[in-house]
């Protein structure tokens, strides 16, 4: 990088951190100025400029806060105080972010479930939090009542529409009370430090956590967005993401809204309409994860995608063998790609738009944001600690942990780790004595790479990487080569083992786009991959199953390996003595197990 352009990065980075910090910082200066507070204000401020757009219903700002108003009465009159959870199990529509905002406003925390979630999975989510009542979308009704039946304690059920469950119906009884502003006399003392949502992690690996986002994080990511952004009262954000997650129902909607702008809601992503609404609608901004960008880029082409107006998009997962395609072909003109996590305490930004990059910090604000990648081994998934048993810090371009450190300090709250319910599950997230004795880092669980100039990429999710032939293979390297060759239109790599081998072998299953030339396949990866990293084995799936955000599922992929008496789908082994890949059957299994076939 030229004198040049390095003076102009420093510059963009340097206006993109003032511009976040200007409107971050005073919040803990009016402790008392909540979200809730805030869409009171914008409702004054905006009237009948339309706040959250959607094909089922519409609110303008002065709509949005009285029908809040009516679900913090209703709140009220089914005896909610402050701190009592209710969980909201509801697709995607404005309706959505009207109730928790009106429940936040008296003091209640909604518990935001996944919608795809069933059975003892969505039924966990609910006891955890020991939620005293459960809005429930009438086309969810069902499904609920069948992961409740087992719950110890069963909280009060409200259906949102007509349904055959035969609960009662919340938004009949929210037209009986009044829209105006809750009296002082019944709005109890909430401050940032109060909790407001309870927000669950995916459950790639296990159960469901549910963490804790308090009214600091929400007035943080909402403002702080904002800045990212850069947006105005012209902007119309396009929010198809899932609103029981941060991204798609906190941040999207938020922080469009503290500027004044629009909001249109989809209740489900689609890739064959996702441009026709772009331009429908007439949006100028959306929020992505990375996998949404894949499907978009693997979709046929749309009329609409050379019509839009888009002039930023926002969020995280943006792979690099995807990023070029992405932009070029629906000429994006600016990415805010961004690195964070729902309860965490490490937060960067891409600013520049540099591909690949989940974020930077520069030199200079090392100090604010105190980030270290640490060392680590993937066999034991701890860090590395080095002989004074402190751990040891990654070289820049070596991969490791990232850590954020956990300061207790009124003044720096985004420095917290706010932690889950379960009190276990928030221990394992904090490393000890970490760079010096008494220090407490919060563990992402993320493995990345740093470069000289403050870039950071990321490698892996601990424990997806794995060890072959003495290596640690990164499964997104892996999949990011093999989903660049033609035919091949999404991959999951994971390790799995082989009787009487070492550690794991790679194993790739991909979705194809007709046929899929193996022998290419084969001739591409030992281009691009090293022998260790190469799968030893493919498997060809119709889809790939993945979670409401979007995250691959890898569990159930690992426990059942290569063995075609239990998978219908063809699997192949990268043979090396033939040169190429051939179909496994029960017979060449049996030779691979019994240690018979050169692996």
């Amino acid at each position: 990088m030229g004198i040049l352009d390095r003076i102009k990065t420093e510059l963009i980075y340097l206006r993109g951190a003032l511009r976040t910090l200007r409107a971050t910082t005073p919040i803990m200066k009016n402790p008392t100025r909540v979200f809730p507070v805030v869409v009171e204000e914008l409702a004054e401020r905006y009237g009948e400029r339309p706040a959250l757009l959607s094909d089922r219903e519409r609110f303008t700002y002065r709509e949005l806060d009285a029908r809040a108003n009516r679900y913090a009465r209703w709140a009220l009159a089914n005896g909610v105080k402050k701190g009592d959870v209710i969980c909201l199990l509801m697709l995607n529509r404005p309706e959505y972010l009207a109730i928790w905002i009106g429940i936040t406003r008296i003091g209640g925390i909604v518990a935001l479930l996944n919608t795809n979630l069933s059975g003892p999975s969505l039924g966990h989510c609910v006891a955890i939090v020991k939620a005293r009542h459960v809005i429930v979308g009438a086309d969810l009704a069902d499904a609920y009542d069948v992961a409740a039946a087992n719950l110890a304690e069963k909280p009060t059920v409200w259906v949102h529409g007509a349904s055959a469950a035969g609960h009662a119906r919340i938004d009949e009884a929210v037209e009986t009370l009044d829209a105006g502003p809750i009296p002082p006399a019944d709005r109890p003392a909430i401050t940032v430090e109060d909790p407001a949502l309870f927000i669950y992690t995916s459950g790639t690996t296990g159960l469901p956590k549910a963490a804790n986002f308090n009214h600091y994080r929400l007035m943080g990511g909402t403002h702080g967005y904002r800045a990212v952004m850069e947006l105005t009262e012209d902007d119309r954000m396009y929010d198809t993401l899932p609103m029981y997650h941060s991204n798609g129902g906190v941040l999207a909607t938020g922080a469009t809204l503290v500027a004044g702008g629009a909001v249109v809601i989809r209740e489900k992503f689609s890739a064959r309409e996702f441009w026709d609404d772009i331009v429908r609608w007439d949006c100028t901004c959306f929020f992505y994860i990375g996998e949404l960008c894949r499907y978009l880029v693997n979709s046929p082409t749309s009329p609409s995608e050379a019509k839009h107006r888009i002039r930023v998009i926002c969020g995280n997962g943006l792979r690099p063998d995807v990023w070029d395609d992405f932009v070029h072909r629906f000429r994006i003109p600016n990415i805010r790609e961004f690195y964070a996590a729902t309860e965490g305490n490490v937060v960067m930004f891409n600013f520049d738009s540099k591909p690949g990059a989940v974020g930077r910090i520069p030199k200079w604000a090392e100090r604010r944001f105190i980030v270290k990648v640490a060392r680590f081994d993937v066999e034991t998934e701890e860090p590395v600690r080095g002989p004074d048993g402190l751990c040891v810090e990654a070289e820049y371009g070596e991969p490791g942990e990232v850590l954020g450190k956990i300061v207790i300090d009124p003044s720096k709250p985004a420095n917290r780790f706010e932690g889950y319910v379960d009190k276990a599950a928030t221990a394992k997230k904090v490393l000890h004595d970490a760079f010096e004795k008494g220090d407490a880092w919060f563990r992402t669980g993320d493995l990345m790479r740093r470069d000289a100039l403050g870039y950071y990429y990321f490698v892996d999710r601990i424990g997806d990487t794995f060890r072959w032939k003495g290596e640690n293979v990164a499964t997104s390297e892996v999949s990011e080569a093999i989903t660049v060759f033609p035919g091949v239109k999404e991959a999951n790599v994971y390790g799995v083992s082989v009787p009487g081998r070492d550690g794991r072998a790679g194993m790739a299953a991909v979705v194809v786009d007709g046929h899929l030339d193996l022998e290419g396949l084969r001739a591409h990866l030992a281009k691009q991959l090293a022998d260790y990293a190469r799968p030893v084995f493919l498997r060809i799936l119709p889809e790939i199953e993945i979670t409401g955000t979007f995250k691959q599922k890898k569990v159930d992929l690992r426990k059942e390996g290569f063995d075609p008496a239990k998978i219908e789908d063809p699997i192949y082994f990268n043979d090396p003595e033939q040169q190429r890949f051939v179909r496994v059957d029960e017979a060449l299994y049996a030779r691979i197990g019994a240690g018979q076939v050169r692996l």
